[in-house]
């Protein structure tokens, strides 16, 4: 038991999420819990991870849990653990629910995009249709997330835009995306910052410089495609082509590399099979399947073309493996199942209750302790 990697999980404590601060403690050793000594709770050591209040062994839960994020069924777990069905579901909804945190918070933060390719899948349900749109970074094969939706329209390419514009800094960047016109105008709409003058009402919004959109529309005939169209909607040739070389080493636009990881997602979800007999019963199961994929890809997956070699002595030379986090600067090393599903997002720093009147010397004292 470490008290400085822990903080404090009590939403109501002005010590909330402070790591290394030394307001945690070791409350007890045999019941493996801590102590916050601003708040004066004691909290399991697993709080804040898949593990909490869980009786099963910790090594049987990661074992599980690699297994639903690789694709196995979970009727074969059943059969090889011995488990109860509604377990292994909770288990998957746990840790789809966990990996969704986690990439909120350390993926959907502001970095150097690039080039951004997104795409949507067509998926199956009892009785309808759900549509699956997915975003990824090209220069570190960085998976951006996901949403789901009945429907494939502009409300739909909004939120999985809105997702790009929370991990995006304010760069030059390229989106390369298929025919759908929703794209070019949830893009128009999201990528624009107001300008504050001060005066009363709204204020005016002012387009991201530097955002090119270009497109890839394929020709079918008799179900096989006979031509691809490429065109820019916005950006110049010379900004695009200067992008493409500098986040996929040149080349012309295309969308192969979210169809590639289209191709990874299909081969680990069952439903999104293109002729399989799994149907989705519940948008939440898929949702958190997708999460719970999509996070170990990012942290725990090497990938090939990722990876960059060292030269030694005598013409010899190593390759460095590298996880998409890793290409991007999130992490420093693969992690392992475990290491994510322990890894506890902290809370937003605390902030004091607004009331009426002057704070008095104490709640001034507690801001300038832990909320500055």
């Amino acid at each position: 038991m470490d008290p400085q990697t822990v903080f404090c999980p009590n939403p109501a404590c002005p010590a909330r999420g402070q790591i290394g601060k030394g307001n945690i403690g070791i409350h007890s050793r045999k019941e493996r819990r801590y102590i916050c000594r601003v708040c004066g709770k004691t909290f399991a050591e697993t709080k804040g991870t898949v593990f909490y209040r869980l009786r099963t062994a910790k090594d049987l839960v990661v074992i599980v849990v690699t297994l639903l994020a690789y694709g196995c069924p979970v009727q074969a777990i059943v059969m090889a653990f011995g488990l109860d069905e509604r377990t292994v579901v909770e288990w998957q909804k746990r840790a789809g629910e966990h990996c969704q945190r986690v990439h909120e918070h350390l993926v959907e933060q502001p970095r150097d995009l690039g080039q951004v390719q997104a795409d949507e899948i067509r998926v199956k349900t009892q009785g309808g249709v759900l549509w699956m749109a997915m975003a990824l970074q090209v220069s570190a094969r960085l998976w951006l997330g996901g949403v789901l939706s009945a429907h494939r329209d502009g409300r739909l390419i909004k939120r999985l835009v809105q997702k790009v514009r929370a991990a995006a800094l304010c760069r030059p960047l390229l989106f390369c995306v298929d025919g759908f016109s929703a794209y070019v105008e949830a893009i128009r709409a999201v990528f624009r910052e107001p300008i504050r003058t001060g005066r009363p009402g709204r204020p005016r919004l002012r387009p991201w410089d530097g955002i090119c959109i270009a497109q890839v529309v394929k020709r079918y005939a008799r179900k096989r495609v006979v031509g691809v169209i490429r065109r820019i909607l916005q950006g110049s040739s010379q900004q695009v082509q200067a992008l493409l070389e500098r986040t996929q080493g040149g080349g012309q636009i295309n969308v192969a590399y979210i169809e590639r990881l289209n191709a990874t997602f299909r081969s680990r979800i069952a439903a999104l099979v293109r002729r399989g007999r799994a149907l989705v019963r519940q948008v939440d199961t898929l949702h958190q399947a997708m999460y719970l994929m999509g996070t170990v890809y990012n942290f725990c997956t090497y990938h090939k073309s990722l990876r960059v070699p060292i030269y030694l002595p005598g013409n010899r030379r190593r390759w460095v493996q590298r996880t998409p986090a890793i290409a991007a600067g999130i992490t420093d090393h693969r992690w392992t199942v475990e290491e994510l599903l322990s890894f506890r997002v902290p809370l937003p720093p605390w902030r004091p209750p607004k009331r009426r009147g002057r704070p008095s010397k104490h709640v001034r004292a507690l801001v300038a302790q832990w909320s500055t």
